[in-house]
């Protein structure tokens, strides 16, 4: 039977976020650190915005779905960095029930759409090398609206569903959540309330937004490999694989940065631990993305170098 004691207590209305660190030089290098990395993400994956828009050669599907991850890394971001900024610096570490619950809808539902987009990017990648010929036929305009604004509207949608679950809840006490931001564990161990059915749905539409877009990548990699391996000649075998060398370490880095959170830290580990390695899909994913695709990437590369040189992009 559901133990109903909470009936008599007051129903907390913020919670308290405990960040990294109570030693102030400690948190004066941290938020050093962690602004300027937020300044690199957000600049970089701006960048990168604005040379795909400027460019007229850049305006193909595989850089339209670029330019949807990137806008998603600025956003992603936003929703965490700026508060956990202010928690190290500013010591400002409540935040109130609504705006925790927004915090969490927004950061898993952005999260579940970089999954979503690196399948359909890595689904454009397989038909540019394993049916050229078709390419420009099967990935058309209007189909890349469709595939993008599909992975933003399914994913927003799924996190409404445990969005909805945890605004049911009643959080009683304690007020503190052992995080630099609202994650959905921490969460939910702070309700006095049943959390069986919240964390059931929870995991299941995170398993689906999740692991399906990873089989799909494995899958259109593995058509791209044996395609590329069926390329005769090195150079071209070379060529083949460099159009998707730059996605593929995204996605590598992605779901790396998945399983190091999720999976190594599970099993008895500090929570220190856990918020270290939170901070590689916060921090190190969204700021290496555009690092990969203007190093890595010729076009982008070049694009970036023409602008640099005060080459009018508008005109190439």
């Amino acid at each position: 039977m559901m133990n109903l004691s909470w009936e008599n207590q007051t129903a907390i209305v913020e919670f308290v976020l405990g960040g990294f660190s109570s030693i102030r030089q400690l948190n004066i290098f941290l938020f050093l650190m962690f602004f300027i990395f937020y300044i690199l993400t957000a600049c970089g994956n701006i960048l990168i915005v604005l040379i795909v828009l400027f460019n007229h050669h850049l305006h193909t599907p595989m850089y339209f779905f670029l330019v949807n991850l990137s806008f998603l890394e600025v956003w992603y971001t936003s929703n965490i960095v700026p508060k956990m900024l202010l928690i190290i610096i500013a010591e400002q570490k409540t935040i109130s029930v609504a705006g925790c619950l927004a915090q969490f809808y927004f950061f898993g539902s952005l999260a579940a759409t970089e999954c979503l987009l690196l399948a359909v990017m890595s689904y454009d990648r397989y038909l540019a090398i394993c049916q050229p010929l078709r390419y420009p036929i099967l990935m058309t305009g209007p189909l890349c609206i469709r595939l993008a604004a599909g992975s933003w509207l399914c994913c927003f949608l799924l996190t409404a569903i445990t969005m909805v679950l945890l605004s049911r809840l009643t959080f009683c006490g304690p007020s503190e959540i052992d995080h630099f931001f609202c994650d959905f564990s921490p969460l939910v161990h702070l309700s006095c309330t049943d959390t069986s059915l919240t964390e059931t749905i929870a995991y299941a539409t995170s398993s689906a937004v999740t692991l399906v877009p990873f089989f799909l990548i494995t899958a259109s990699y593995s058509c791209i490999l044996a395609a590329i391996l069926r390329i005769p000649s090195g150079m071209g075998r070379k060529k083949a694989f460099s159009t998707c060398s730059s996605h593929l370490t995204m996605v590598t880095v992605f779901y790396g940065t998945l399983i190091a959170t999720y999976l190594v830290p599970s099993a008895n580990s500090s929570q220190l631990l856990r918020k270290g390695s939170s901070l590689l899909y916060t921090i190190l994913t969204p700021m290496v993305n555009p690092i990969i695709y203007s190093l890595r990437n010729r076009d982008i590369h070049t694009a970036l170098k023409n602008c640099i040189s005060k080459k009018p992009c508008l005109l190439r």
